[in-house]
């Protein structure tokens, strides 16, 4: 929903290299069901139109992933080749109309940004309420994705952990129970700032992490075991999974890593192994796909 044609990643041919073309909807449709069958996921989250035609195949009933779909696409998420809607404050919308896809689906992603402007955030929670009210009168679920801005707030990047906590907190702390999110998907601003999230209330206000743009494999297991250990419990890689060479034994290393059954630079050389067995070459060479390339998990390593 935020990439449009773009979405399901480069075509690729047999050996795994990607062309200068995309792959097509149908082509994205049956990565879906792969990684849906595989039984590594527990929950598949797509556009509501995807989960439509996904659902009506009985997916969902021959799998035990459990589907989710997004319920809102604010103007942030919209990013069309050319575009500039990220570099603005974020605007409510919803194409989504819940009892049409209360037909098929009970849970979905709804998704704010705070903006430090009293105006675009008032909107914003208002849109929230409203759409908090509408959700539990259709007796659906919701998980809260709460993005870091895109631009300069007038939030030093250091304390963009901590403005987000406690926004999280103090627009929830209002909300009764049978309106809460079932879980949160925020991005990953630093140990202290996670750890302090996770522990607040972890029986209620459960915490999960946003995988963010692809980075290296590195990068893709680094995360998910430093958030595991500030006590993140669910994690959302929707791009780093799609866009790897082979999703499904990422997916599989990644859980090797939560479990701390492998380190995470032995799960990147575990993943190479796979692609070499498959006949794959790899886009990135081993040694450079053994960095961690992300700041934030550099200083934390």
């Amino acid at each position: 929903m935020a990439l449009g044609l773009t979405a399901p990643g480069p075509a690729r041919n047999a050996e795994g290299k990607a062309s200068e073309r995309f792959a097509t909807r149908a082509i994205y449709l049956d990565a879906i069901r792969s990684m849906a069958r595989s039984g590594l996921v527990d929950i598949m989250l797509t556009s509501v139109s995807a989960a439509e035609i996904l659902a009506s195949e009985g997916l969902f009933a021959d799998s035990p992933v459990t589907p989710a779909v997004r319920y809102n696409d604010t103007s942030d998420i919209w990013y069309p080749r050319g575009g500039r809607y990220g570099a603005e404050p974020s605007q409510p919308f919803r194409s989504a109309r819940l009892p049409r896809v209360r037909q098929f689906v009970d849970l979905g992603l709804y998704s704010i940004t705070f903006s430090n402007e009293i105006t675009r955030d008032l909107a914003t929670v208002e849109a929230y309420s409203a759409f908090r009210a509408e959700v539990s009168e259709q007796g659906m679920r919701h998980f809260l994705e709460v993005f870091n801005p895109t631009f300069d707030i007038g939030v030093p990047k250091p304390e963009m952990g901590q403005f987000i906590g406690d926004s999280i907190v103090s627009r929830l702390a209002g909300v009764v129970a049978a309106e809460q999110p079932v879980f949160l998907k925020i991005a990953y601003n630093g140990r202290r700032s996670m750890e302090e999230l996770a522990s607040y209330d972890p029986e209620r206000l459960i915490v999960g992490i946003l995988g963010g743009d692809k980075g290296t494999t590195r990068d893709t297991f680094e995360l998910i075991s430093q958030a595991e250990r500030a006590g993140v419990r669910v994690a959302l890689f929707g791009r780093k999974i799609n866009l790897s060479q082979s999703p499904i034994d990422l997916v599989r290393l990644m859980r090797a890593v939560v479990a701390r059954e492998l380190r995470t630079d032995e799960a990147v050389r575990a993943y190479h192994g796979l692609l070499q067995d498959k006949g794959i070459t790899p886009a990135v060479p081993l040694a450079d796909d053994l960095e961690i390339s992300d700041p934030i998990l550099q200083a934390e390593c």
